[in-house]
């Protein structure tokens, strides 16, 4: 499974997939048929049930420019707003691409985000999305569109407040300053800033070895419980916790668990079944 602009494996024996964009000449920027691409071939992971993790990382000197300019003139039939008609159809291929970065939260698997150099404009929208960011010294991340007339409308300006101080993320979206690694790890955008892109992909290798080797089922329970608790209430988040745990509270499951952890043996969970 790939495309023009990224490449994606997986390994069936750890359940580790990844998904590499591989357009380094073209600073990795995205164009229009890039985000369906995204979205299909993350959807497929998903529908296979063998993920138990997916990294992405990037190729070459910045994980991506974002949105590729030239969409802005004339790439994106949708972008033409003169009649209510328009209006309405705009709306609805904007729907359309956001939905190509929520894939990220709705797969049931986690996502690492693996960062070097710029991380910027759409790419932040993408990596906003990922459950886990980690980056290089040399990264930064910034909300580009700013700088070109436009509000960021793919989940920055939705997703980053739950994730840095609102005054930092306004402060960001407003000037489109760049936020260095080390801002990045102090503010908790990035969990670990890695001295540069070979150690930054064994630490995501690594990270994602040690996600795969846990109960497929428990942590993609707890990913869907840590999305809902995000965005709703402490009590309706538990009430949910109630009726999400009694469909995937699974006995034999933990007895599997429980030994590995005693042994310190690797447990040979099943994988999630295929959608």
């Amino acid at each position: 499974m790939s495309h023009p602009a990224f490449t994606v494996h997986t390994d069936p024996a750890s359940g580790i997939s990844r998904l590499v964009l591989n357009r380094p000449e073209r600073m990795n920027t995205m164009e229009p048929t890039f985000f369906p691409a995204l979205k299909d071939a993350v959807q497929a992971l998903d529908d296979a049930g063998q993920t138990r993790v997916l990294v992405i990382s990037s190729t070459g000197k910045h994980f991506s420019a974002g949105m590729a300019l030239e969409v802005f003139a004339g790439g994106l039939s949708m972008l033409n707003t003169s009649t209510a008609r328009q209006r309405q159809a705009f709306t609805a291929g904007l729907q359309r691409l956001m939905a190509c970065f929520s894939v990220l939260e709705e797969a049931r698997f986690p996502v690492i985000c693996a960062v070097q150099g710029g991380c910027i404009g759409g790419a932040l929208d993408l990596a906003a999305a990922c459950d886990v960011r980690v980056c290089s010294a040399d990264a930064f991340f910034t909300v580009q569109e700013i700088h070109i007339g436009m509000a960021a409308d793919l989940g920055s300006l939705q997703r980053l407040p739950k994730l840095l101080p609102q005054g930092l993320v306004r402060q960001l979206c407003y000037t489109g300053e760049r936020l260095g690694a080390e801002r990045a790890l102090a503010a908790g955008l990035v969990n670990a800033v890695l001295p540069d892109a070979t150690a930054l992909e064994a630490h995501a290798l690594a990270l994602a070895a040690e996600i795969a080797a846990k109960s497929p089922l428990a942590i993609s329970g707890s990913k869907q419980a840590l999305n809902y608790a995000r965005d709703h209430s402490t009590a309706d988040a538990l009430a949910q916790m109630s009726l999400l745990q009694s469909a995937i509270f699974d006995i034999a499951e933990m007895s599997q668990a429980i030994a590995a952890w005693q042994t310190k043996q690797a447990a040979q969970f099943e994988p999630l079944a295929p959608l």
